[in-house]
């Protein structure tokens, strides 16, 4: 029977989480309560020991459980809670509570599940960056508003809000759809919204359309999914997470941006959408090496460079080396009338050159073979006859 697992320092955090079991139970569901503190203090009554958690190191629990160096104890605890939670077949959710230490912990646990299963995180540090944490993961984080140290009127509130949570996402379940579709995932941004739309409309009645939002996580969560066989292939119309990769924004989705795509052998179509901007947070934090530049303030909270020429020759050769390393049928659409809604004439980043730059660079690059193409399209990325090419390439490229 599938069981909500409790887990936390419980050297430190033990009546706090009793408190999560306990009305987790209260409303019917069984739990585990699972210890992986690393000072060796007494944790009381548990159902799975910080021992047994750190033996499934693939070192051993001396790996874990020697030494006074914490943040070593930590990191060697998060690779044997992550080991362990490999070999447990009766997870039907997940939750932890506490401070950043136990915040990692749980969150490397939690990264192991299957999308779908329940996880909640009630942290300290849960109302600032955690994408560190989350990653392309289905993670509920809660601030816990005061410190996990003690139960009060505060903490009592929080942790019972998140238990009774936990427990009715692990009673109520997502019905399945009436017709099951294959799943293919597609990339947006604001900028590209209607291009991503006009292809889930013509693809919808065939695929289940799963669209990620390209702020580095969701370029992230994408590939996972397709390394996971979770999608049957992808339309990556907006890979603009390159830019912020490149040039130091905030929506980088990192160095590895299409290697599982590429590793997975998938069909692929992918394209341009705004590759003219890097993202940043508000004005006042853009880089000062950058203050000069075209820069668009997209709202209070997100400002936007626009590339330049050499920094999209840059992303095109990039992208381009990535796109050779493919293993299965790919076609990459070059909107040549601008990439973005604001790339185009009248709008602040229309510049043709900068595009051309990007556009060159990407067919000097790209080695072009029986299942690798390069198409130039006569329009703009929102355009209603680029969406159609792009919806014609996964077609051809699909059975």
């Amino acid at each position: 029977m599938a069981k909500a697992y409790v887990v936390g320092t419980c050297d430190t955090k033990g009546a706090e989480l009793r408190y999560i079991k306990e009305l987790i139970e209260a409303a019917g569901t069984k739990t585990c309560l699972v210890d992986f503190g690393t000072s060796g203090s007494d944790a009381g009554a548990v159902d799975v020991s910080a021992a047994e958690v750190a033996s499934h190191h693939p070192n051993g629990a001396g790996a874990v459980l020697v030494g006074d160096d914490r943040g070593r104890a930590v990191t060697a605890m998060a690779d044997a809670f992550a080991h362990f939670i490999r070999t447990r077949s009766d997870i039907g959710g997940m939750i932890g509570a506490g401070g950043s230490g136990n915040t990692v912990l749980a969150a490397t646990g939690m990264r192991e599940l299957p999308l779908g299963v329940p996880k909640i995180l009630v942290s300290t540090v849960a109302s600032g960056d955690v994408a560190p944490y989350v990653g392309p993961n289905d993670i509920a984080m809660v601030y816990s508003v005061a410190d996990v140290a003690g139960l009060n009127r505060i903490t009592r509130a929080v942790l019972g809000n998140a238990a009774h949570a936990l427990a009715g996402m692990m009673k109520g379940s997502v019905p399945d759809a009436a017709e099951e579709k294959p799943a293919i995932g597609l990339t947006m941004f604001g900028v590209t919204t209607d291009c991503v739309d006009q292809v889930r409309t013509h693809l919808e009645a065939d695929y289940d359309c799963l669209v990620f939002h390209a702020t580095g996580t969701g370029g992230q969560s994408m590939e996972k999914l397709a390394a996971s066989g979770f999608v049957e292939g992808c339309i990556d119309a907006t890979t603009t997470e390159v830019c912020d990769y490149l040039m130091g924004g905030v929506f980088s989705a990192g160095e590895s941006r299409f290697d599982a795509l590429a590793a997975a052998g998938l069909p692929y179509v992918g394209s341009c959408g705004a590759l003219d901007m890097v993202n940043f947070g508000a004005k006042e934090t853009i880089p000062e090496k950058y203050c000069k530049r075209n820069i668009y303030i997209h709202n209070p909270q997100v400002s936007l460079m626009r590339t330049t020429p050499e920094e999209n020759t840059a992303m095109g050769k990039w992208i381009g080396a990535k796109l050779n390393k493919f293993t299965g049928p790919v076609r990459f659409l070059i909107p040549e009338k601008g990439v973005s809604l604001i790339d185009a004439p009248d709008m602040p980043f229309f510049d043709p050159d900068a595009d051309a730059a990007l556009f060159e660079a990407l067919e000097k690059t790209v080695i072009e073979s029986g299942t690798r193409k390069l198409v130039r399209c006569p329009n703009h990325v929102n355009d209603a006859e680029f969406a159609a090419a792009l919806v014609a390439a996964w077609r051809e490229i699909t059975p």
